[in-house]
């Protein structure tokens, strides 16, 4: 029997693709962008135990073991960069989280027609926007000579402009907000799909008790999306020491780098700009384990409890 395993295996797999040859010819490129792209660079994750010299063969270098990981957690700004991670990855997720659902329950609200189609495109329109521009934009506002002052200025609320910029008590406000301007318009499509699903009927009967618009959103909406509500907050809360990266580098200044260094920017700095790849490997490795972590633990959790889980 364990010899026919093989064999059996085989027919299925040439059966499926006769099949499905068309969706299989399809995917190939995708398949091998991911392989390219995705799977085999795991195999650099060997520098983050081995002194690394770039250009020697990685199976040659000397192993030093946790050497790199014990050195950051050493790291006397140890305690600053997971601070500033955490902050910004936790504001992210209490504020940036629900904001994308609302936003889906507004425009759900909406009558069909160009006013719900114009609503829909500003709100996506800054997702596409790279981080360079946006950070012109936020510049232009919140820079010293920006809008922001000179309407403050004007209105007599503040003698002398703010630099918004230049203090780190503003800076996490800051990036929360620009987090959030930048992605609750492309986030919010999953929940619209998700409200679409929802069946008709549902709202038919709601109407026939008397719910109201806040009560439809209350009793029939958010519970027919409760699935998809919880998985991506199971896959958001794995993203918390993703703080972000080219937001802090493009807005961050020397003022406020108490604030705005997180573990990519440190790992950037001190792994890339400083040469030491296998450092920097290293603490990214750790970020992504703990995050792999939280996403199981979550998951687990959600299946024990409310039956909903990833996978």
């Amino acid at each position: 029997m364990a010899i026919m395993q093989p064999r059996v295996f085989s027919i299925r797999l040439h059966r499926t693709v006769q099949r499905e040859g068309q969706i299989w010819l399809i995917c190939l490129p995708i398949i091998a962008w991911a392989v390219v792209f995705c799977y085999l660079p795991i195999y650099g994750i060997a520098t983050a135990f081995i002194q690394y010299v770039p250009g020697k063969p990685i199976m040659r270098s000397p192993w030093v073991g946790l050497q790199y990981f014990a050195e950051f957690f050493k790291n006397p700004e140890f305690g600053m960069i997971m601070r500033n991670t955490l902050a910004i990855g936790g504001l992210n997720i209490l504020f940036g989280f629900p904001a994308p659902i609302i936003l889906a329950l507004l425009i759900n609200e909406l009558s069909q027609g160009p006013f719900k189609k114009v609503v829909q495109t500003v709100s996506y329109v800054p997702y596409f926007v790279s981080w360079v521009v946006m950070a012109s934009l936020i510049f232009a506002l919140l820079g010293s000579e920006g809008l922001l002052n000179k309407l403050l200025l004007s209105l007599h609320l503040t003698e002398r402009s703010i630099l918004f910029l230049g203090e780190g008590k503003y800076f996490w406000g800051i990036i929360v907000i620009a987090n959030i301007w930048k992605g609750i318009g492309w986030s919010s499509i999953i929940y619209l799909s998700a409200i679409a699903g929802i069946d008709q009927e549902l709202y038919q009967a709601g109407a026939v008790d008397g719910l109201g618009r806040a009560g439809m959103a209350w009793h029939i909406i958010l519970p027919g999306i409760r699935a998809t509500i919880l998985l991506l907050f199971i896959l958001q809360m794995g993203d918390i020491l993703n703080a972000g990266f080219e937001q802090q580098l493009l807005l961050g200044t020397p003022q406020t780098r108490s604030f705005y260094e997180v573990i990519e920017t440190y790992a950037y700095r001190y792994g890339i700009q400083m040469g030491r790849y296998a450092f920097g490997t290293a603490v990214e490795f750790m970020k992504s384990i703990i995050g792999l972590g939280l996403v199981f633990s979550l998951n687990s959790l959600f299946r024990r409890t409310v039956k909903i889980s990833v996978v």
